[in-house]
């Protein structure tokens, strides 16, 4: 027996799971997470077991380890979560434990940047085919309320698909030395490791709306921003601005999807505001009011309320935390694939932050 999202009781069945990591991000938004999901906690694994021990009482599991290995051979689980720090060369350490869950003939859940190199996505691809199992990546992007109506938006045939994309995100852009000498095995530098992990949300969001682009081309300021341009096979062109430096406004985060006719614009403010707007159809020079139209057009809104204790305004719901937990946890029972956060989808935006490192300038074929 266990409880349902609005806390009824239910008898679905929930995935028996252990989760590897005990930092601050989990604690914050990904163990939370697991109680509003058909899952139950069974074990909890850290290099630090009176911490993994703490984890375990907190948040309901029934056991505690500090290996991942003695988790696997002593625990009857169906799926692993992992969330983890990178190592001390600035690499993701999810391919070796996601592999080694793999092997282990469970699914597994990793948050981003998955790993460092295509070729290591690549190699938990490899794992997961030869297991029978699915790897998950945590690009909550594609899970965020506000970027998921966006998605129904531009998906809808009245719209008529994406002309032009515009994508802004608060970031800087490594030089290329310090890209080459991260991608050729060398210590990170340059703020390489955070641009790794942070490049990981707007190209998320942009291969969820959008599909893998297939150029690159960009130019970087002296301040280290950046604008990059992409193409795609539909004709669709995006430009993702990396405006280093921008400060946490109510426009810390913008996209702006035109339809290819020009009749309809979507955009999503901070990943919370979304709009659409469509064509007044007021005649040139001779309208003598703006404020016309039927009540079902020309704009519409939709922005949630933080009055009330709801589902819809709370960060584990508005941030996709919870979606991709659900998403995770329903695909394994209904012996699915994932929908969305997939290894293909994590290897074309690992595609994109290695292509950064061929330099600015020039036309990169992706």
């Amino acid at each position: 027996m266990g409880l349902t999202i609005r806390g009824d009781l239910t008898d679905e069945r929930a995935v028996r799971v252990g989760f590897v990591g005990c930092g601050s991000h989990s604690f914050r938004n990904v163990y939370p997470a697991l109680k509003f999901a058909p899952v139950e906690l069974a074990a909890v694994c850290d290099l630090n077991l009176d911490k993994a021990c703490a984890y375990a009482k907190h948040f309901g599991a029934e056991a505690a380890y500090d290996s991942v290995a003695d988790m696997l051979g002593h625990e009857e689980l169906e799926a692993v979560f992992v969330v983890t720090s990178y190592d001390e060369r600035g690499r993701p350490r999810y391919p070796d434990i996601a592999c080694q869950c793999l092997a282990a003939g469970l699914h597994v859940w990793i948050e981003k940047p998955p790993a460092a190199s295509v070729a290591e996505i690549e190699r938990m691809q490899q794992a997961a085919r030869q297991a029978g199992r699915h790897v998950m990546v945590g690009m909550k992007k594609m899970f965020f309320p506000a970027n998921e109506k966006a998605k129904a938006l531009i998906d809808a045939p009245e719209f008529g698909g994406v002309g032009l994309a515009s994508f802004q995100y608060p970031q800087h852009v490594p030089t290329v030395e310090h890209l080459r000498a991260y991608l050729a095995g060398q210590d990170a530098g340059g703020g390489v490791v955070n641009f790794l992990d942070h490049l990981c949300h707007p190209m998320s969001l942009m291969v969820y709306l959008l599909g893998a682009p297939r150029t690159l081309f960009y130019q970087v300021s002296p301040s280290k921003a950046a604008v990059a341009t992409f193409t795609f096979e539909s004709g669709t062109v995006a430009s993702l601005a990396l405006n280093a430096g921008g400060v946490r406004t109510p426009i810390y985060e913008r996209t702006q999807l035109l339809s290819a006719n020009g009749g309809q614009i979507v955009t999503v403010e901070n990943n919370l505001r979304v709009t659409l707007h469509r064509e007044p159809k007021l005649g040139y020079g001779t309208s003598p009011s703006y404020y016309a139209g039927e009540p079902d057009g020309p704009s519409l809104v939709w922005e949630p309320e933080f009055s009330l204790g709801q589902l819809y305004n709370k960060g584990l719901f508005l941030l996709g935390y919870w979606g991709e937990v659900d998403e995770f946890a329903r695909c394994i029972l209904e012996n699915r694939p994932p929908a969305k956060g997939t290894l293909e989808q994590a290897r074309q935006v690992t595609a994109v932050f290695e292509a950064f490192a061929q330099g600015p300038g020039k036309l990169i074929e992706l």
